[in-house]
Order: C-alpha cells, then structure tokens, then sequence
C-alpha cells in the first residue's frame, strides 16, 4: 500500500514568512478569536486564542529554488495561515485517518512536473477518495509533487512530494 505524507511549511520558512512574506511584507500577527483557521505549519486548525498570522507564500517558487526548477508563469503566490509564536509542527495523526490534513472538504489535487509545469488536476470530493487520487497522480512517472488545494478559494493547504 502506497503511503502519501503531507509537507508543512518547515519551520524555518514559517519564520522567514513571519518576518518578511514571499510577497515582501512583514507578517501581521493577530489573536484568533474564533479559531479554525487553517494552519500550513502544523497542519490542523487553529484553537481560539491561538496567536496566528495570514502571509503570503510561494510554495511552488521555494520548490524550485530548492530543485533548480523554472516554474515560469505557474509561479504563484497565495495567503496561508501560521502560528506568529513557536510551533512544534504536525501532530502524529491516526493510521486510519492515513495522515492527510484537512480531507474533510472537497479539495483539488493539483500535479507539477519535475521542471514546475503543472500536469493537470483533479477534484477530489470525499476524503477516503484522497489516498486513491495521490496514488493515482503518482502513478504518472512525470509528476514530482502535488499541491493540495481548497477547492472555494483555490488556497494551498499542503504539498505531497513523489517519496
């Protein structure tokens, strides 16, 4: 059975984020009084009271630099939530559950090649579809990584890299 692991934003991106984003401001922490924000640096949802900040990230771009990529025109950028305060990163989640994140919407799997060109995507609408769908991306020797993507806002949540 293929196994898939989510990628959170690592911890030194998250700080780097917080003190100047991947659009080139500074981060803007606020109390989150509701909770329920989706975190990207540990991957589950924001408690009420939580200190968090909205920045903008470039998940593709910081791909590349670290691959020697040229994404072109498929470089984006789009706001993510993270903890402003330290963060100990992913619990270990349930087996069962496979370990993947914020299943419980639909989302769109979206496939790059190894050079950064996007390959296609899918739609996936219920979450014990997921491991299939990244099973399935996989299955295509061309794809090096997937971005999964709120389906509403077109938001990345997280990144499944080719193991």
């Amino acid at each position: 059975m293929t196994t898939h692991t989510a990628r959170p934003v690592p911890p030194t991106v998250r700080k780097e984020l917080l003190t100047l984003d991947d659009a080139g401001r500074p981060a803007v922490p606020r109390t989150d009084d509701e909770g329920g924000a989706p975190l990207r640096c540990c991957l589950r949802r924001s408690e009420p009271g939580e200190l968090i900040a909205l920045v903008s990230y470039a998940p593709l771009r910081r791909w590349a630099a670290e691959t020697g990529a040229d994404p072109g025109a498929y470089d984006e950028q789009g706001p993510v939530f993270v903890h402003a305060e330290e963060c100990a990163g992913p619990e270990d989640e349930d087996p069962a559950g496979g370990g993947l994140p914020f299943t419980n919407s639909r989302r769109v799997l979206r496939r790059y090649s190894a050079d950064g060109h996007i390959l296609g995507g899918r739609l996936v609408e219920a979450p014990e579809d997921f491991g299939p769908a990244l099973t399935e991306a996989f299955a295509d020797p061309g794809v090096a990584l997937v971005h999964v993507r709120a389906v509403e806002y077109g938001c990345f949540l997280y990144e499944v890299r080719r193991d």
